[in-house]
């Protein structure tokens, strides 16, 4: 299979992942508890060690593979599509290897529950909210982007010539679903209070 059908597919695999864990995000709407009782049903099944093995293996793969789709493709892309999907992938691929280092190392070192208060923490402890807004808004937009440009290519292949639409719904629905989630860690919704160690682990980078 080639280097781009190889991408494709452990995507699919990532975002059976990320349609959970958007999921997971939307129910906090609700409130702190309905989102953690969600994670803990999900855990169930993605924390069983063959499947997080398996998700760990597509992530690490889809940053290595996406960069190397984005550089590779760099002096041909004409027009805006290529170059929305190059853009949006790139972030992605930065994404996804802070954000799952992060929780590697919030599960492995800091010995913490990587649960709504260890996503929301940064939004509370000033000033790394001026980092994580715009981290984690940036991050649902561009995946709902990438996905848009694939299924562009797709039914451009499929001989359906698709129309702007293709690319501005996904895109429109991703800033919306973005804002809801920063909304709600920014603890906009309802108070958020994070507890003593969740905050503790930004101590040391507080003037």
């Amino acid at each position: 299979m080639k280097l781009r059908q190889l991408h494709a597919l452990s995507a699919v695999v990532i975002m059976v992942y990320a349609a959970v864990h958007i999921a997971n995000h939307l129910t906090a709407l609700a409130g702190i508890q309905p989102h953690i009782a969600f994670m803990k049903t999900a855990r169930a099944v993605y924390r069983v060690q063959v499947l997080e093995l398996l998700l760990l293996a597509c992530v690490a793969f889809q940053v290595l593979s996406g960069l190397v789709l984005v550089f590779r493709g760099w002096r041909q892309r004409r027009g805006l599509v290529p170059w929305l999907q190059a853009i949006a992938g790139a972030y992605l691929a930065f994404f996804l290897l802070v954000h799952v280092s992060a929780i590697l190392f919030g599960r492995g070192v800091l010995h913490l529950d990587t649960n709504f208060y260890y996503a929301a923490a940064g939004f509370h402890v000033p000033p790394f909210q001026l980092f994580f807004a715009p981290y984690y808004f940036l991050a649902v937009v561009a995946l709902f982007t990438h996905l848009a440009c694939a299924i562009y290519w797709w039914r451009l292949a499929a001989g359906r010539q698709p129309t702007g639409l293709v690319i501005a719904v996904p895109a429109t629905l991703g800033v919306a679903i973005s804002m809801l989630i920063v909304l709600s860690l920014s603890g906009v919704f309802y108070p958020v209070d994070i507890p003593a160690e969740y905050k503790a682990t930004y101590s040391a980078a507080t003037p």
